[in-house]
């Protein structure tokens, strides 16, 4: 449900802010989170984050090992390297890093965003409501 505020941001703000997005797998109930959230981090090392963010998203319901590994091939990425990334869980501890650090500054769920440090309440917000608090803040930086 996020998606389409995450989208419109990228495409209407990419030129004014900075869009971060950190790894936060919930897997008690997504068993395939954690591996998903790797393959992720490991299609940024290829500068293909975004690409695979897309097609994670997208297709929810096919995020087993091959099927993260069909996803970076359709995504652009050199298979050999993402393999060698995924299978040996290069990433593991870097996705344990941003859960921990999500949880120190309050994140229990996802989506959770933040705006300038501060948590925007309600989680999935359309794009609308996010592009006003943006706006805010922008025009706090103009005075």
């Amino acid at each position: 449900r996020i998606v389409p505020a995450i989208d419109g941001v990228r495409k209407n703000y990419a030129d004014k802010v900075k869009l971060i997005f950190r790894q936060f797998p919930l897997t008690s109930i997504h068993p395939f989170a954690q591996k998903a959230a790797e393959a992720a981090l490991c299609a940024k090392e290829q500068g293909k984050f975004w690409e695979m963010h897309d097609l994670l998203f997208k297709e929810q319901d096919k995020l087993d090992i091959p099927d993260l590994k069909d996803k970076a091939a359709r995504a652009g990425l050199k298979a050999d390297d993402f393999a060698a990334c995924l299978d040996g869980g290069k990433m593991a501890a870097k996705v344990a890093s941003e859960v921990e650090l999500g949880s120190k500054v309050g994140v229990s769920g996802t989506p959770s965003l933040f705006l300038n440090g501060r948590q925007v309440p309600g989680g999935a917000i359309p794009y609308e409501e996010l592009a006003k608090q943006i706006d805010s803040e922008l025009a706090k930086i103009k005075k």
